[in-house]
Order: C-alpha cells, then structure tokens, then sequence
C-alpha cells in the first residue's frame, strides 16, 4: 500500500516500501520497527478510535488532516507524516536532485549543500518536538518550513516535498540525544527521485 492509496483508505497501516533493515548503518531496523510498527501504527489506531462514528472515518486521510484541530489533528497530521516521511527514504537512493527542483533549489537556495545546511539547522534548533519541511507553494517556489508536534505544511496551502522527523522517537535509539548526527546522517537515504516526483506538478 502506497501513499497515494490513502485517498481512499485513510485508517490503515501503510507497511514500509523497503525492509525493516535496508536503512542501516544511517537508520536502524531497531529504530524502523519502534518507529513504524509503535508510533505510527499507535497514531493510525488512535485515529481510527477517535473518528469512528464522526464524519471524519470515511474521509481520506489528507482531508481529516486540513478540516480538524484537536486529538483528531495530531493523530491525523502524524498518520500522514509518517507515510510521507517512510515514502522518501531508500536503500539505493538518488543522492541528488536533477531537472526542474534542482533549479528551484539553485534559485531558492543557492545550491543543495546550502539547502541541506538550512534544513538541518533548522532540526537542530527546533525546541521539543516536531517537523521541518521542504515545500512548495503554487507557483513552485520553495520555502523551509518548521512546525512544532504534529505540524504540516498542508494546513498552509503548501505541498510538502521533504521532511525531518525530529521527534525523538525518530532518532533517540541510534543517536541518543545526538539530534544534528541524525539528521545528518538521514542525509544519505533520501531518495531525490521520490522528492522529484513529488514537485513534477510545477515542473511546467
């Protein structure tokens, strides 16, 4: 099951797309099988007994998100993160960025070191938990977007691209309290064909 198929199954566990060690030495299977089989799978669960009943059980995942607030937002908001941020890592990922993004990268950032280094900064001096973001608004310019807990760009009219999990349950098994190595390291499994294809729509 794909992200894409949550437009019509919104209170389903969606399984990883690689398996639970193909990350490693950058992301453990330890931390794969806390990340996604408790904490996402909790949320998805909490989700499904939230909604049962309301107006929201037989939306798509991605509506629940931008029309509640509340218990129903968080769990929703992060259901939806998580596939998104499983979905743009890969064992043999593209390393770096071609064709239309890369050129809004260029003209936004300067180049993908620099972008890198916001983004990263970014992780590093969010306080408690949260998100930052790669998204575009809908001309395809590109903006870093911080958001505290369960956050997302979607709740702005934005298209989220790129995500960093900088929840501790992300990173505290692998790295301890070490936030700036793990996103360092992350790094190195994102996948930039998955991130192309998520801005192909403004590659107009």
């Amino acid at each position: 099951m794909t992200l894409s198929t949550l437009a019509t199954v919104a209170l389903a566990v969606v399984e990883l797309p690689y398996a639970y060690d193909a990350l490693e030495p950058y992301i453990s299977a330890e931390t794969l099988h806390f990340h996604h089989d408790k904490h996402y799978a909790g949320y998805v669960a909490k989700l499904a007994e939230l909604t049962e009943g309301t107006r929201y059980a037989s939306m798509p995942l991605e509506e629940i998100v931008t029309s509640s607030d509340g218990a129903i937002f968080n769990n929703a908001a992060q259901a939806w993160n998580h596939v998104f941020l499983f979905e743009q890592f890969a064992p043999r990922a593209k390393h770096h960025p071609t064709g239309a993004l890369r050129r809004a990268i260029d003209d936004e950032f300067g180049s993908v070191d620099e972008l890198r280094r916001r983004m990263t900064t970014a992780a590093t001096s969010l306080f408690g938990s949260g998100w930052v973001w790669l998204a575009a608004d809908k001309d395809g310019r590109l903006y870093i977007i911080s958001k505290q807990n369960a956050g997302t760009p979607l709740t702005d009219g934005l298209t989220p691209l790129l995500a960093i999990d900088v929840w501790e349950h992300a990173y505290y098994i692998d790295y301890r309290n070490a936030r700036k190595d793990a996103v360092e390291e992350m790094w190195h499994v994102i996948d930039w064909e998955k991130i192309e294809e998520r801005y192909r729509p403004f590659d107009v």
